[in-house]
């Protein structure tokens, strides 16, 4: 949200799907879509043991793997934001920076364990 007159005032975004990323290091990106290559198969697996009505608690204990994977991944693509997307916004200044202030915070609470 930018302000005008003192007054928080909501920016219009762009659509969602047109947005890209500034910058994202080639490596980075590799490592976290094999991460996620990995994860889907963790997934299927747990699939697979809930279709076989595997013992829960071996079930539970697959998914908390899932979960903390999925928070690694997420934590790197936090800190790529943070590195480009967000750094490029704040030096833009004004509303960009704004908006920007606005979307890290809502991004550190919804990810926060």
């Amino acid at each position: 949200m930018a302000k005008q007159n003192g007054k928080a005032v909501r920016t219009p975004r762009s659509n969602k799907a047109e947005r890209k990323a500034v910058a994202v290091e080639p490596g980075i990106k590799a490592a976290n879509l094999a991460r996620l290559r990995r994860i889907e198969g963790q997934v299927r697996g747990i699939q697979k043991m809930v279709e076989e009505d595997r013992y829960c608690a071996d079930v539970l204990g697959q998914l908390s793997a899932v979960h903390e994977a999925l928070r690694a991944v997420g934590r790197e693509l936090i800190r790529n934001h943070l590195r480009h997307c967000a750094t490029h916004a704040i030096h833009a200044g004004g509303a960009p920076a704004d908006a920007m202030y606005d979307e890290l915070v809502d991004l550190f609470h919804k990810n926060a364990r």
